[in-house]
């Protein structure tokens, strides 16, 4: 046993003992680091390869155990020519030898577009990620990050926004590498698309990353430079009048600004920001519904038609400073300000009548009238961020960052039933009402080092603690009593609380050799969530708690079959928590004929998902991928139409709890965020890029996959009809493409078309109908590039097409049928003036929300 012992000592002596050689891997243009470069070292008299590694995120690598020698060094990447280092000398075992920045340039031979017209190419694939150069999608110029990702093979956005990774809308987003939370469109509907440089899809997450996100991490990184010195970027964006007329109350307005400024020094580094963006969209809601009443045979109808648009306004400011006072430690504090406004204005003409289910028997019960629905989401962001960065004489890494934030969220619905001729004359006003103040904390701590030459191990500690409390006051003016101010419906009415807290830890390894990299890791995670809610009327609270400690393990595996083809394969387990808002069981007016309300034992997602990846590069900048994956989610989180309210009396009996919304209408759906089983999705995803021509250069992404959901809904029925429960089997094949045709007429000029489209899609209790937008966007630059002029033209439909349009169904056989159509507008004409002063010398960097966007 002892002499194992100093067996190991030896051994462990020895490897401390020998050479060690370090250097960074960077871009020649942009000076950006390469990470997973490759740095391999030869023996320079035999030529043979000694070992192999890949470089850091920050593009630096680190060999060790090298014995004394002559060696040279190779440098490489994809896409990139390589580098070699030919006279390197080893006088002794304990040696430290430092390369220095080892600089790569584009290979012209394989990228043909960068020599003739200065492109990058449009994606760069990794190990674990694929990187999306934004200045490709000019569709997206003045518009916000939204406009930028939906360009993305594995995303598909809908009418409503709804946005979709592989078919998924659960994903996680990170601003340049730092975790946010929550609702996707609000995080990124707030960040201009000109601030964007790349954006990278992670579809199967390491252990480092946070383990939310059913689909995934997008991560989005901001324009930035490497040089000292000054810069300025202002952008304007205006919109001219709107083509189409949709009968709207008031005229949409669209226009913005935002300006981004950063000056750097060798030690000092800051940045400050300002944007302020209004885009109104116009739009009609035509809707149906059918309630079958078996009991008297009957089919109660609810056409509806009427104005749907929104008014949206934010604005922000953001100041970020870093601190270098050496080559060893980083310090940054980041600061962040805003307001967002979203109305949704429903104003709906509604016709009620029942007629027999079987024969052509006469309309009954016919009553017509007018619905002025407004729906207002408030909310103010005020978070403040601190961070810290050592790196260590042996290139190990620790880093620290802790992050507070206050949101304010709230706003009114109104909900006001008039007669359809005099609008004067009023039968039902109701409103909702809500304060709800989020407190979020957040803390990490990640340590980073290169115990041995054919992997780097990374550990960390994770903290996150969000508090949600909020104040539902559902207020009810009623006209037949007499009634001239607003009263408290306690039935309705709500308080609740919601603390959250969650412990991670993870360790990883990740490296390469020869032609292989990998990562491999887990995360063990604790999250203690306590909900606790009440009625108005009650006194005390109830309280709901759900618990869980698990481990989320991934993996990840490439092989470069040659210098243009690489294979790889993942696999990575992901959880997807919900919001408060989705926990709020208590009914809040969504439309004249839709309570919406969520689950107070609602489950999270649990995700596993596996993919197989290959992709190929051609010459003349041509390249092609394809990746399968297989992702199986278990407690599926679907809104689902659970409920349907019917009393069949036209009684102004407006003391009703199973009926709140008498006279008017006899027939509501109760809308319900809830668990519904489990479902799998099977499918490929492909993009390519080919370019016919010099100057003509073309982007094709798709997706296809079989997506099948399996399980039940019960659900406790409030009408005295007691539990019901609702089977949950669907089934489709769903198909989304992207494309985007450039052609450069000269230098600073070109055209592009794009065209966003995804098929039919399944849901829980029915489907949404294909959505398609094809936009045209013509840019010129002046000024030796300083000045960039992009005039777009959006939703192309000309009356022909029926853009910006699409059909959401739900059914329950036997019981009700429900079909709206949203046609939003279309024909959107707008000018982006973009202005950059040392456009290549931009190092800012912002904080965003964390907590408090996710319940916007």
């Amino acid at each position: 046993m002892k002499s194992v012992f100093t067996l190991l000592v030896i051994a462990m002596s020895s490897n401390f003992a020998a050479a060690q050689i370090t250097g960074k891997i960077t871009d020649q243009n942009s000076k950006e680091a390469l990470e997973y470069a490759t740095a391999a070292l030869y023996n320079k008299e035999t030529g043979k390869l000694v070992t192999g590694v890949v470089t850091e995120q920050n593009g630096e690598f680190l060999i060790k155990g090298i014995k004394a020698g002559d060696y040279k060094l190779e440098a490489s990447f994809m896409g990139y020519k390589t580098q070699n280092i030919l006279d390197i000398k080893i006088p002794k075992k304990n040696a430290f030898v430092d390369l220095g920045t080892i600089e790569l340039s584009i290979n012209s031979s394989e990228l043909d577009a960068v020599v003739l017209t200065g492109e990058a190419a449009t994606v760069v694939h990794k190990i674990d990620r694929q990187v999306f150069d934004t200045d490709k999608f000019q569709n997206s110029q003045g518009g916000s990050a939204v406009d930028v990702i939906k360009n993305l093979p594995s995303v598909s956005v809908g009418a409503e926004g709804n946005i979709n990774v592989r078919g998924s809308n659960s994903f996680a987003v990170l601003l340049n590498g730092k975790p946010t939370q929550g609702d996707a469109a609000s995080i990124l509907a707030q960040l201009p698309a000109n601030a964007l440089e790349k954006v990278e899809l992670i579809t199967a997450p390491s252990a480092k990353y946070d383990s939310e996100g059913a689909g995934g991490i997008l991560n989005i990184i901001t324009k930035k430079g490497a040089v000292n010195g000054d810069y300025l970027q202002v952008n304007v964006r205006g919109g001219l009048p709107a083509i189409q007329d949709y009968d709207t109350k008031e005229y949409p307005h669209r226009y913005g600004a935002d300006v981004t400024y950063n000056t750097r020094t060798d030690n000092w580094n800051f940045s400050v920001g300002a944007s302020y963006q209004r885009n109104d969209i116009s739009g009609r809601r035509e809707g149906g519904l059918d309630i079958i009443n078996e009991a008297n045979n009957t089919h109660r109808y609810l056409p509806s038609d009427g104005e749907r648009s929104f008014d949206d306004v934010s604005y922000n400011a953001r100041f970020t400073v870093d601190y270098t006072p050496n080559d060893a430690d980083e310090f940054t504090l980041g600061l962040y300000g805003g307001k967002k406004k979203k109305d949704r204005l429903a104003d709906i003409y509604y016709d009620n009548y029942t007629v027999p289910a079987v024969g052509s028997g006469a309309k009954t019960n016919e009553f017509a009238y007018y619905n002025h629905n407004l729906r207002t989401r408030k909310g103010d962001f005020a978070l403040a961020s601190f961070d810290y960065a050592h790196k260590f004489e042996d290139k190990s890494k620790l880093a620290a960052s802790v992050l507070y934030e206050y949101t304010f969220l709230g706003g009114p619905t109104e909900n006001d039933n008039v007669s359809d001729i005099d609008y004067t004359e009023v039968y039902q006003q109701e409103k909702n009402t809500n304060d709800n103040p989020l407190n979020g904390v957040r803390f990490n701590l990640d340590y980073k080092w290169k115990p041995m030459s054919f992997g780097t191990i990374e550990t960390g500690y994770q903290f996150r603690h969000l508090d949600h409390t909020g104040d539902f006051t559902y207020e009810r003016k009623n006209v037949t009593l007499g009634d001239t101010q607003f009263n408290p419906v306690p039935e309705f009415s709500s308080d609740i609380a919601l603390k959250r807290t969650i412990h991670a830890a993870y360790a990883q390894i990740s490296g390469g050799k020869e032609k292989w990299n990998y990562a491999a890791g887990v995360r063990a995670e604790s999250m203690d969530r306590e909900y606790k809610e009440k009625l108005a009327s009650d006194t005390n609270k109830n309280t709901y708690k759900y618990d869980y400690f698990k481990l989320f393990p991934s993996a990840s595996l490439q092989y470069k079959v040659n210098d243009k083809t690489n294979v790889k394969a993942a696999y990575s387990k992901r959880v997807q928590r919900t919001t408060t808002f989705k926990m709020n069981s208590f009914a809040e007016r969504e439309h004249s004929e839709v309570y919406e309300q969520g689950d107070n034992e609602l489950k999270p997602e649990f995700i596993d998902l596996v993919e197989l990846g290959i992709n190929k590069r051609f010459k003349g900048g041509n390249s092609i991928y394809a990746t399968a994956y297989f992702r199986h989610t278990k407690n599926v989180i679907n809104r689902v139409n659970a409920l349907v309210y019917e009393d069949g009396n036209t009684d102004g009996d407006n003391n009703s709890v199973t009926n709140p919304n008498p006279v008017v209408n006899d027939s509501i759906l109760n809308r319900v965020y809830s668990n519904v089983g489990k479902s799998n999705a099977v499918g490929i995803e492909l993009g390519a890029t080919f370019k016919p021509s010099k100057n003509w250069t073309n982007f094709i992404g798709a997706n296809i996959y079989n997506y099948a959901i399996d399980g039940a809904l019960s659900f406790d029925h409030r009408n005295g009809k007691g539990e019901r429960i609702y089977d949950i089997n669907s089934e489709s094949t769903i198909y989304s493409f992207n494309v985007n045709s450039t052609y450069s007429f000269w230098e600073n000029a070109s055209i592009q078309f794009a065209l966003n489209y995804i098929s039919d899609r399944n849901t829980a209790m029915g489907e949404d109908s294909r959505f398609y937008t094809p936009n045209l966007t013509f840019k010129k630059s002046f000024m030796d590039d300083r000045l960039m002029a992009t005039l777009q033209w959006q939703n192309i439909d000309m009356g022909l097409l029926k853009s910006n349009e699409q059909r959401i169904s739900t059914w329950r056989p036997d019981e009700f049928y429900t079909t709206t159509n949203y046609v939003y507008e279309v024909d959107i004409v707008s000018l982006n003036l973009t202005y950059t002063f040392n456009k290549f010398k931009n190092k800012s960097k912002f904080i965003d929300s964390e907590f408090g966007k996710s319940e916007f």
